[in-house]
């Protein structure tokens, strides 16, 4: 290789480092989030009720943007389907005797609270953290019924729900 050569690759390199300092290096925010939850607690379900039995719950989400810039938090919250295996109608149990209910988004008891399958939708919220406003909060109401006309033995009915949410 000639020295001419060299030096040309030499000159390139140096001025590919050069450009490679003055690129603005990529800022990242640190975020963490907690999740917490009151359980939809329908009391007593009278089984020769002509109306189904209501109860709500909540989900709250409070993030807090820890270090970096401001940034946006898209939050996706799905649920599991409990002891019944479906979205269709969940299952409560006591013992083996079961009792359908189900979750929803909405109160008018149309969209399903579930991970986005069977029949089921997920939810979501946005937040946006910045300096001035570190910390925000998201929060839903969990609609929840007891169909009517359900023929069940006495008991302590229940089961678990797990949300997740993603972030």
């Amino acid at each position: 290789m000639s020295r001419r050569t060299m030096s040309r690759r030499n000159a390139a390199m140096a001025w590919l480092a050069a450009c490679t300092l003055l690129l603005p290096a990529l800022a990242t925010a640190a975020v963490t989030c907690t999740a917490s939850s009151t359980s939809t607690a329908f009391g007593v379900y009278n089984p020769l009720s002509a109306t189904p039995t209501y109860a709500n719950g909540d989900v709250q989400v409070v993030c807090t943007l820890l270090s970096g810039g401001a940034t946006t938090v898209t939050l996706v919250s799905s649920y599991s389907t409990g002891a019944s295996g479906s979205y269709a109608m969940r299952t409560m149990l006591s013992g083996a005797n079961k009792l359908n209910y189900n979750l929803f988004f909405d109160a008018a008891y149309t969209s399903i609270r579930g991970n986005g399958t069977g029949g089921s939708a997920t939810g979501g919220a946005t937040l946006n953290l910045t300096a001035a406003n570190p910390t925000q909060t998201a929060s839903g109401t969990i609609y929840g019924r007891i169909p009517a006309g359900q023929d069940v033995a006495a008991g302590a009915y229940a089961d678990t729900i797990v949300v997740t949410i993603t972030y």
